[in-house]
């Protein structure tokens, strides 16, 4: 499962999700989902975005856990 590894990212900068959300000009219900991994997809966009506000890069956003399968449905 890969999952967007914001939240920590901000924690290790000490900002917070408000200053983030400020830096995106978002909605927040849509930042909200992708911040706690309830969204499917992100943008190529989105991610350049990301890097250049969090100054990481791609590799740093996001955390792969193989022992953890995606929940596909029914």
């Amino acid at each position: 499962m890969t999952k967007l590894a914001v939240l920590e990212l901000l924690r290790q900068r000490e900002k917070t999700k408000y200053w983030l959300y400020k830096q995106l000009g978002m909605s927040y219900q849509n930042f909200n989902r992708m911040v706690n991994n309830e969204t499917k997809s992100i943008r190529y966009e989105m991610i350049e975005t990301l890097c250049q506000v969090l100054d990481c890069t791609p590799n740093d956003l996001f955390e792969i856990d193989f022992d953890k399968p995606e929940n596909k449905g029914p």
